[in-house]
């Protein structure tokens, strides 16, 4: 992706200041300071300050112009779709999304539902699809305008693409620009032609009305709406991008979209690298871009992203990702179709008549937290998402307490033919720091339960700090790195989370690459002090449950490891500094590293396993280790 400048980083505050507001120490919220309450069957017409006048939907929380102190409470017991985008607080007023009422964790569901059996069609020969999208209506290019004349085009290259740009301006299409390929590259995102595009709001439509030109015959997608930084994801969804035929003679396309987040300059960026023959010339004659009513726009698919997994029947079984149309052979094999926006399944019957429920887990975060401060997260249950539970970049000052997040993670990060699957429960991505996440439960995660990461430009991670928590059938439980190496990671602290079964989850067998590590450290070349691993229970991986082959000696020395439980009874249990060590070899482990003083090789002895209850027994080795919450489900 195109190296860009990164948020500049955020003064440094206080981890002990943060962890006193964690443990309850009363903060001074503002006097006007307000609580909203939101329910299944409320009203997004109501003001939502009373449990008799709740709101109803997480598109009413996102557009709430909440204050620094304001409180937004779901009901327990309901459940919502849709991903949540936080507001910022402010030192002293954290912005609380919490529970009220009694029962079970309210739960935020970042799926589809296909659970009707009228939801699908039958396609023959034992596939059945859902999903698609209305005629479109035909729209005239307008008038060149301001906007249109203030387009400055970027042409970006890597991975051996050869290209150059130059604008081909006229009083009819100030905005004219043609690019020249040598080499196109492999993939798509090494040749990119980009621009910023007027600020967009959560929830409004735009439309892209486009005249393109190529000298030589090229299937091209319209532009895609994006962040114009890290980790440049995707902002739209709810139209599809399909592919049109572009030659010699001008050909007009236009392109909705419905913003997914709010964003002040975003990008719109061509993909063209892998696509745009050696030789070729594609031009851009007229690009306008301008918010549009709904109702121009043709009827929306309600697969406008990648379905990362299928949880089947309540959570019995998963489907299993596949990429093409013709790799659909045994039952519960997916394949989603982006440029059509379609869902297919083999399926021996109709689905609902085999399996039930059918949630589709969306590329979306379920919270999406990108520059958000001061923000606290309380007795949420958030699951069914296809990229992360929690995910953004650049936080700071974020508290996640007492939540679940399960059967996350699976789709494709990157799309076009890189085909990267993705997703963690809580990842804090470049540049995050004063951020703690404790007394959580975390299962069923495609990649990492916990993790912080970045790569880039320059930043500092600092002061994180996960405890308590409680992670079962994850691939990691905790991923670290850091990268380049002038960036600085201080004050990472990983202690007293209970750790089990490691690569045990569903998208295990699904992976490309699949490990289960406890502690999955990747090559981390930024300077790193203060790492602490201590008083933690890692029980079983079908990996090495710790992993960090590729990190120098004296790196993995700095590291403060000690009072842990370590149990893995086959293979290697620690791959380190270029070193295996199987559990029987624990103390050469010891001694050569000088790592894990005080810790144990030894059945924990948890309560009830079977039934996810790990709390310690009385008789337990190792009292006072792991989570000091872990009870079952």
């Amino acid at each position: 992706m195109p190296k860009q400048t990164t948020v500049a980083a955020h003064r440094r505050g206080a981890l002990g200041a943060l962890l006193l507001m964690a443990a309850g120490t009363p903060t001074a919220a503002p006097a006007q300071a307000v609580t909203y309450y939101v329910a299944a069957q409320g009203s997004d017409r109501s003001d939502g300050r009373s449990p008799r006048r709740p709101w109803r939907s997480v598109e009413r929380v996102n557009s709430a112009e909440l204050k620094p102190g304001d409180a937004v409470l779901f009901r327990r017991g309901d459940s919502w779709r849709g991903s949540l985008t936080p507001r910022s607080g402010k030192e002293g007023a954290p912005i609380r999304y919490a529970a009220y009422g009694s029962g079970a964790k309210p739960c935020l569901m970042g799926s589809v539902a296909r659970s009707s059996p009228a939801d699908w069609r039958s396609e023959g020969d034992g596939l059945w699809s859902t999903g698609g999208h209305g005629p479109e209506k035909p729209v005239p290019m307008p008038p060149a305008d301001a906007a249109e004349r203030t387009i400055r085009w970027v042409l970006y290259t890597e991975g051996g693409a050869e290209a150059s740009g130059a604008g081909r301006p006229s009083p009819e299409a100030p905005a004219a620009f043609r690019v020249d390929c040598r080499k196109p590259g492999t993939e798509p995102h090494h040749l990119q032609l980009y621009t910023t595009a007027p600020a967009v709001r959560v929830g409004a439509t735009y439309a892209a009305v486009l005249r393109l030109r190529s000298d030589r015959p090229l299937p091209m997608q319209a532009p895609e709406l994006m962040r114009d930084g890290p980790p440049w994801t995707g902002l739209s969804g709810g139209f599809p991008r399909p592919r049109t035929a572009v030659g010699p003679d001008a050909v007009q396309l236009v392109q909705y979209y419905r913003a997914a987040a709010t964003d002040p300059k975003p990008r719109l960026t061509f993909y063209l690298g892998g696509l745009l023959p050696a030789g070729a010339a594609f031009t851009v004659e007229r690009l306008s871009f301008r918010e549009c009513d709904p109702g121009d726009a043709p009827p929306p698919s309600p697969f406008s992203v990648d379905v990362g997994n299928l949880i089947l029947g309540d959570e019995v079984a998963c489907g299993v990702k596949r990429w093409t149309r013709a790799d659909l052979r045994a039952q519960g094999d997916f394949w989603y179709d982006p440029e059509r926006q379609m869902l297919w399944l083999k399926c021996d019957v109709n689905p609902v008549q085999r399996y039930g429920r059918i949630e589709c887990a969306m590329y979306r975060h379920i919270i999406n937290q990108s520059e958000r401060s001061y923000v606290t997260y309380e007795e949420l249950a958030l699951k069914y998402g296809g990229a992360h539970g929690i995910g953004g970049a650049a936080t700071h000052h974020i508290i996640v307490r007492g939540c679940e997040i399960s059967y996350t993670g699976g789709a494709d990060q990157m799309g076009g033919n890189k085909r990267v699957r993705f997703g963690n429960g809580i990842e804090f991505w470049a540049g995050a720091h004063d951020n703690l996440v404790e007394r959580c439960r975390l299962w069923e995660i495609y990649d990492a339960a916990l993790t912080n990461q970045s790569m880039g430009d320059p930043v500092t991670e600092a002061d994180i700090t996960y405890r308590d928590n409680v992670i079962w059938n994850s691939e990691y439980s905790f991923e670290y790195w850091n990268r380049p190496e002038t960036s600085t990671t201080r004050n990472i602290r990983f202690i007293n989370n209970t750790c089990v079964d490691a690569g045990h989850g569903w998208g295990h067998a699904q992976r490309p690459d699949p490990s289960g590590c406890h502690l999955r450290f990747y090559e981390s070349p930024a300077r790193a002090q203060g790492i602490e691993i201590s008083g933690n229970l890692f029980v079983e991986a079908t990996g090495p449950a710790f992993y960090a082959p590729a990190w120098p000696t004296d790196d993995v020395r700095a590291l403060r490891m000690e009072r842990n439980v370590w149990v893995q009874r086959r293979g290697t249990m620690i791959s380190v500094a270029g070193r295996d060590y199987p559990m029987e070899a624990f103390a050469r482990y010891q001694s050569n590293l000088g790592l894990d003083r005080g810790s144990m090789t030894v059945d924990p002895r948890f309560v009830n396993p079977g039934r996810r209850d790990f709390r310690l027994r009385p008789d337990s080795p190792c009292p006072g280790l792991g989570a000091r919450t872990s009870g079952d489900k």
